[in-house]
């Protein structure tokens, strides 16, 4: 398996956030985390950037046990995160908030990969314009373009089309979809839009309470688990 969570618990302070989270996600996999919002979705990609405070259990990444790694050697392991809230650095152009996804990987050091422009015109034609003026979907595919800047293994997304409007949601799920059918790339991502997770996903988890409630192949998700773990 290309990922492996053992028995990983994750704490805010004191406090245990992620309960016993086991998992496997094969080479080329794309696995969705679904779940009602603050039940540790978020806190669940955090943990695998060793982004919280402590982590308890086995994180293994291809094969390297990653547990005690800091932030950056986890990119540098093979991690590309983009992160809830995309985190554009507003007054950096286009051009230099993907030159910072370079330096955090494995690729070449402040050369941008042709893919990361070839997926997104927009960026391209727009190299040099503020990363602040741009809007919410195109700062998206910012956050995407700079996080494959990486070369990453692994593409984490935490809410990826949330505050998008629609028709750009189609987009991104489209482009997603071809990272991961055409290019091979593996990919977990928290989502809301059951739509997209079944149109992306091979495999989902849904959490609840830190806690894996139910897991299965995406065709598996039925509406019945749906309105259990996900309704209001």
């Amino acid at each position: 398996m290309l990922l492996t969570l053992e028995n990983v618990a994750s704490y805010y302070g004191r406090t245990r956030v992620l309960q016993n989270i086991s998992l496997e996600l094969a080479q080329g996999e794309c696995l969705c985390v679904l779940g009602r919002n603050g039940v540790g979705k978020t806190t669940l990609v955090r943990t695998l950037m060793g982004l919280t405070d402590s982590t308890q259990g086995r994180i293994m990444l291809n094969g390297q046990d990653i547990t005690a790694l800091p932030t950056h050697r986890r990119a540098m392991a093979g991690f590309g995160y983009v992160p809830q809230g995309r985190q554009i650095l507003g007054a950096f152009s286009v051009r230099e908030n993907i030159l910072v996804g370079t330096f955090a990987g494995r690729g070449k050091r402040g050369e941008i990969p042709a893919e990361c422009l070839d997926l997104f015109p927009y960026l391209r034609e727009n190299f040099d314009r503020r990363g602040g003026l741009l809007s919410g979907g195109q700062q998206q595919q910012l956050a995407i373009a700079r996080a494959l800047a990486l070369k990453p293994e692994v593409l984490l997304l935490d809410e990826p089309t949330d505050g998008i409007q629609p028709n750009i949601v189609r987009e991104i799920g489209q482009m997603l979809l071809h990272l991961n059918r055409e290019r091979g790339l593996t990919m977990i991502l928290t989502e809301q839009h059951i739509k997209v997770a079944r149109q992306i996903g091979h495999a989902f988890i849904m959490m609840d309470n830190g806690k894996i409630a139910a897991a299965g192949r995406i065709d598996e998700m039925t509406d019945e688990l749906i309105a259990r773990h996900m309704a209001i």
